[in-house]
């Protein structure tokens, strides 16, 4: 029987070992924290339920598809519910758009601020549908890491029609001029931790990814999907260690061996590591080991974005918030220009927050809210860049108050704030990034880490520092596409 150790059990880790375990193979998979998620976690304090990392759910089918891969029902493990409105956009001039399904709807509400953006909105969403089809059928669906597929003929045809070389937002001026629009629409680039004025202008296909095919809830939570996916791999036979420290991997003669860790070593010719590529690299390998990807090559990459969250347990509700929610400043270009140029904290970022007990009810006590609040963060530089963490929540509450929030911080029965620095600390993320590296310039957005390590035979990546990208639907395809790869030999 053939043998693979998966390092991670984030979403990508776990995908892998399901479709390896289902093809007969013997894995096990190691994970240093005492639960599997990776970045995706949940806390549950008070009778408030939190879930941390990812909370908007779409492309649930990639999800779905694992289980009917396996001879499963999803519906024995998940029960997915559908969000609506998708999200609640608050600008600093007043208004506000309900983003939605319903084309006309959206019309409404975007003409009481631009009668000409809403009148382009339509064209818009035809152009993000395009994208996504281009995407879906040349990319998303494809393992990259061969340069042989990379120059085919119909990918580089298809790679042309997505213009790789327009940003994100030359493209959003091409339909739209208010701010509001842009603001609403270019927020799209932080879903892969970058910037609307440097990311390219494929990330536009997120518009209908989200409109045209939905964002769902999960009941009880987004964690929910973790140990569905945890209940199925244990299902298929594979071996879960948690509290398993990899401290290195073992290569002899460019080939992998096997894994030192804190409880012992593991033999194997097959090594997927879930947890970021950068800080795996860098983490577990010698230098000497990979003169392919030196250390000088890792710390030319940017790292993506990170964030700032603050986990509040309010006891009261607020009737203006939805399931998601979206605060946007009045200079929103200053945001990225103090991230990623003078990598900074903003001094009013965009706040997001996450109201699920707005859609479920028993993630709550009755008559409360279970606030996941999010602020857009620079990567770790190595120098202090917040000089106190609970200051720069309070000053986040204000704001909040400022935008109706009121007697916020007056309301609040539990609080919790996490930095880019505890997210380093536990998940290894590389300088506390939250995609691994951002997709600000072509070069990254298009040639991630690929799946396949060129140098040294037997080592795999499955994640969102590789292809197809962050967010729970890329990194669950990574996983799978990564084990197909692995079988198919």
């Amino acid at each position: 029987m053939k043998k693979a150790i998966v390092i991670g059990g984030g979403l990508g880790g776990l995908t892998a070992s399901i479709y390896l375990a289902h093809a007969g193979w013997d894995v096990t998979l190691l994970e240093k924290n005492k639960t599997l998620g990776g970045k995706l976690q949940q806390v549950n304090q008070k009778g408030f339920h939190f879930d941390l990392g990812p909370s908007t759910i779409t492309m649930k089918h990639i999800f779905e598809q694992v289980f009917q891969d396996t001879g499963r029902d999803s519906r024995d493990y998940i029960s997915f519910y559908p969000i609506s409105p998708i999200a609640r956009n608050f600008f600093p001039d007043g208004n506000v758009v309900e983003l939605t399904a319903d084309v006309e709807k959206m019309q409404q509400q975007m003409s009481a601020y631009s009668k000409a953006d809403a009148k382009a909105y339509p064209a818009f969403l035809d152009e993000s549908k395009r994208l996504f089809q281009i995407s879906e059928k040349a990319f998303l669906h494809k393992p990259l890491f061969l340069w042989e597929e990379k120059r085919q003929i119909g990918l580089l045809r298809d790679f042309a029609k997505i213009r790789p070389l327009q940003s994100f937002q030359r493209l959003l001026k091409r339909y739209f001029r208010h701010p509001n629009t842009l603001q609403m629409f270019g927020r799209y680039a932080t879903y892969v931790g970058s910037s609307p004025y440097q990311a390219p202008s494929i990330f536009a296909m997120l518009a209908y990814l989200e409109a045209g095919i939905g964002v769902y809830g999960i009941k009880g939570g987004t964690y929910k999907l973790v140990e569905a996916f945890e209940k199925l791999a244990v299902e298929l036979g594979v071996r879960i260690k948690t509290r398993t420290d990899v401290t290195s991997i073992r290569t002899n003669k460019k080939r992998v061996i096997g894994v030192e860790t804190t409880h012992g070593d593991y033999a194997c010719d097959t090594l997927i590591g879930n947890g970021d590529a950068l800080s795996l690299y860098s983490g577990l390998l010698d230098e000497s080991q990979r003169p392919h990807f030196p250390d000088r090559k890792i710390q030319q990459l940017e790292p993506s974005l990170s964030g700032f969250t603050m986990l509040l347990g309010v006891e009261r509700c607020y009737e203006q918030l939805a399931h998601h929610n979206v605060f946007f400043p009045s200079n929103y270009q200053a945001e990225f220009t103090s991230i990623f140029e003078e990598k900074r904290y903003v001094k009013k970022p965009t706040l997001y927050i996450c109201h699920s007990g707005a859609s479920d009810h028993d993630l709550a006590p009755a008559g409360m809210s279970n606030l996941f609040v999010l602020a857009n963060a620079p990567f770790l530089t190595g120098i202090n860049q917040l000089q106190d963490r609970k200051d720069y929540g309070e000053q986040l509450i204000q704001q909040l108050e400022g935008y109706g929030l009121t007697s916020l911080s007056d309301s609040i029965v539990y609080q919790e704030t996490q930095t880019p620095a505890d997210l380093a600390v536990r998940t290894r993320a590389y300088r506390g990034a939250i995609y691994g590296i951002s997709s600000n310039d072509f070069q990254q957005a298009f040639f991630r880490i690929p799946n396949k390590d060129k140098y040294i035979k037997g080592l795999w990546f499955a994640g969102g520092s590789t292809h197809p990208g962050g967010g729970t639907p890329m990194v669950t395809l990574s996983g799978k596409l990564t084990a197909q790869a692995i079988i198919e030999g």
